[in-house]
């Protein structure tokens, strides 16, 4: 531990188990494992002197943000040194002209916005969890929000990173944010790549002008099927919402028991919360075909907000929805599927049924737009195998995604909860193939080892034999 405090000094560590076990988790609190320590650089060259270190000493690591993660990808399983990255918090430049921003890792995402609201522009990923969690969690997950149905998840907001690769040495990606540059999107590649190819500490991020005009709209509907149909159909209006969320009559139950209740009514089936944005001349054409398309799938009662006061009411609600559940719940377990818009009554109606199989109350509150789907399975660790339960119904979920051509994560990520969940989608010669670019980045697998990739296959040890034997 010396030589660790020596990089960042004796008052930016920790090893003593009582503290370590704050670390022992992050938002994925099912599986639980304390790090050997957990040091906190204040710059990138204490992040590549630690890198450095355990990398020569062949000591396992990970990086940490927020832990606001849901997938598990911050758990240390194998005693990892944990980089926590929250004292790299700063907002190093803003450039309005060219519309970017750079920020360390450490940087909390609603901050941002925060940050440059005044001179009127914004971020636009926003996650849920915008206000506690970093623009560097952010890029490791790839994360979303509701309003990336118009303007994209992270990976389209990003202009440029310096990377501390598991070697130590750092790279710059994109340097000047000036994106499209010749050769291979290694952009792409890191952002999303869940902290197993290199350990992000600057990042240069694209911002937006506020749009001139915004309008949210509030639908109340007798039956799921009615507002799963209405989702598609202002789609194919060829309207593009800037966010087009949806809950269910448990997810309801649950925000309004939370922390900012609007006065939903408790025996509705679904509602769905629509904002559209842009130029001003415009929005009401739009906000009025979208009321149309409530009325024709027999909309119980849809209302538009009539004050800042009232959209940011209902946005609050919605934005607590996974917190919410502990309101209704001891536990639940939040998946990510995401799927095709027009299978979404199908997917639904088959989530119900998994509730029903596993008997466990099953919270539908999610990014309908573009089909990114949030279970959240309700459930009591306290007694006996409900936890087990819960993680095959969840299971359960992504294989119901995936069968209808799907995907098992839109933005959590996959972590350690979903990496079996991965031969839901890909073969495996394709997971081989992915596991081979980590080989590149990350040789030792030192960094955040066993998350992302199901373990080997018996098919792919097979072959690991067989070529292993030809080569000798």
């Amino acid at each position: 531990m010396d030589q660790l405090a020596n990089i960042v000094g004796t008052d930016d560590i920790l090893f003593k188990k009582a503290d370590l076990l704050s670390y022992d988790c992050d938002g994925f609190a099912i599986e639980k494992a304390l790090p050997k320590a957990v040091v906190f650089p204040k710059n990138t060259e204490e992040v590549a002197a630690l890198v450095k270190y355990c990398s020569e000493h062949q000591i396992p690591f990970l990086a940490r943000g927020a832990g606001t993660g849901l997938s598990g990808g911050a758990i240390p399983l194998n005693e990892e040194v944990i980089i926590s990255l929250v004292k790299m918090k700063k907002l190093l430049s803003v450039d309005y002209e060219n519309r970017q921003a750079v920020v360390q890792p450490g940087f909390v995402n609603l901050k941002l916005t925060n940050s440059i609201s005044d001179k009127g522009y914004y971020y636009a990923p926003d996650p849920s969890s915008q206000y506690v969690c970093t623009i560097g969690g952010n890029v490791a997950e790839n994360a979303g929000g509701a309003h990336c149905l118009k303007y994209g998840v992270t990976t389209n907001h990003i202009l440029g990173l310096e990377v501390v690769l598991p070697n130590g040495e750092v790279i710059e990606i994109s340097e000047n944010g000036i994106p499209d540059t010749p050769g291979y999107d290694l952009l792409g590649l890191l952002t999303g790549s869940e902290g197993t190819l290199g350990i992000v500490t600057k990042i240069t991020v694209r911002i937006l002008k506020n749009p001139q005009g915004k309008q949210t709209v509030l639908a109340y509907f007798d039956d799921v099927e009615d507002g799963s149909h209405a989702v598609s159909d202002i789609v194919s209006a060829g309207i593009v919402p800037a966010a087009l969320e949806m809950m269910d009559k448990i997810a309801i139950e649950g925000v309004e028991a939370g922390a900012f209740p609007v006065g939903h009514p408790k025996d509705i089936e679904a509602l769905l919360l629509i904002e559209v944005d842009g130029i001003t001349a415009g929005i009401e054409e739009q906000i009025e075909e979208i009321l149309q398309v409530c009325h024709v799938r027999n909309v119980r009662e849809v209302k538009v907000a009539q004050s800042e006061e009232e959209r940011g009411a209902w946005w609050a609600n919605r934005k607590t929805g996974f917190g919410a559940m502990g309101a209704i719940s001891p536990d639940y377990l939040v998946q990510d599927g995401v799927i095709p818009r027009s299978t979404l009554p199908g997917v639904l109606s088959n989530i119900a049924k998994i509730s029903k199989e596993y008997g466990l109350r099953i919270a539908n509150i999610f990014h309908a737009g573009d089909g990114n789907l949030h279970p959240l399975i309700l459930f009591d660790s306290r007694v006996p195998g409900e936890t087990e339960k819960a993680l095959k119904a969840g299971s359960a979920c992504l294989k119901a995604c995936a069968d209808v051509g799907g995907s098992i994560t839109g933005e959590h990520g996959v972590g350690i909860e979903k990496k079996e969940e991965m031969r839901f989608i890909f073969s495996d010669e394709e997971l081989e193939a992915q596991t081979r670019i980590r080989e590149v980045f990350n040789p030792e697998n030192l960094l955040n080892q066993g998350k992302l990739f199901p373990t080997p296959s018996r098919c792919m040890d097979v072959k690991k034999i067989v070529k292993d034997t030809v080569a000798h």
